[in-house]
């Protein structure tokens, strides 16, 4: 059976999100008394293509893997939503349904709030429908960043743009030397270049090349930054 309560360390991840932190405390006291706590296992479907939208949802800890499935049926990850971030309100808003499936990835748990519940708070607090708009002009700007990345910059600036953003969003202490950085969230090298829409043979050539210039290490568990710096003037290079 779920743990009804966020543990400290979950609440905090909440609390602390840009978006969610810049609301008024009378609304975040209302949208956290309204909601309730689902807890995944690594894998487990937390939502489904199609599916109707019943609940407005925020990742509190591990990672959500948003998916979509091709033609032939493999499955392409297109992004992990991290904790502190909420999502599913589009499909609320537009009343449409779901249009790509979410995964846990890792032991994962999310915060959510009932439809029902969304809109009535919505009613009560005008002030969320503005806070929504920053929002979604967030993702927009998100969006069209990726886009513009994709048709001007290297595969090698993009990767290290990713690593960059997954090692300040997931980074921990590596524990041979403080000055190092392991990402703690488990990619494998095929949802890494999914998520950069290359392959996996290109990703692995240039992972290779950064950990040559000590940017990077290439570790059994996962992937290690050596300098960030260094990692910041590749991506910054547009050539």
């Amino acid at each position: 059976m779920d743990d009804p309560i966020l543990t400290i360390e979950e609440r905090e991840a909440i609390n602390s999100g840009r978006w969610f932190s810049s609301l008024s405390p009378s609304l975040r006291h209302d949208i956290l008394r309204c909601a309730y706590v689902k807890r995944f296992k690594d894998g487990g479907l937390i939502a489904a293509r199609g599916d109707p939208p019943e609940e407005w949802i925020a990742c509190a800890r591990g990672a959500v893997r948003v998916s979509s499935t091709s033609i032939s049926g493999k499955q392409i990850t297109l992004t992990y939503v991290e904790p502190g971030i909420w999502f599913g309100d589009v499909a609320i808003f537009d009343g449409d349904r779901r249009t790509h499936d979410a995964y846990a990835h890792g032991d994962t748990t999310i915060l959510c709030v009932a439809k029902a519940d969304f809109k009535k708070i919505l009613a009560a607090h005008t002030e969320l429908y503005e806070a929504m708009l920053r929002l979604h002009a967030r993702r927009i700007r998100q969006l069209f960043g990726l886009v513009e990345d994709l048709n001007t910059l290297p595969l090698r600036s993009r990767l290290a743009k990713q690593l960059v953003h997954l090692v300040r969003s997931y980074g921990v202490p590596s524990l041979s030397d403080g000055s190092e950085m392991r990402i703690g969230l488990q990619l494998a090298q095929e949802e890494l270049a999914q998520l950069l829409g290359a392959s996996r043979q290109r990703v692995n050539q240039e992972l290779k090349s950064m950990e040559r210039e000590d940017a990077i290490r290439i570790e059994p568990g996962g992937l290690v930054i050596r300098d960030r710096d260094a990692l910041m003037r590749i991506a910054e290079a547009d050539t």
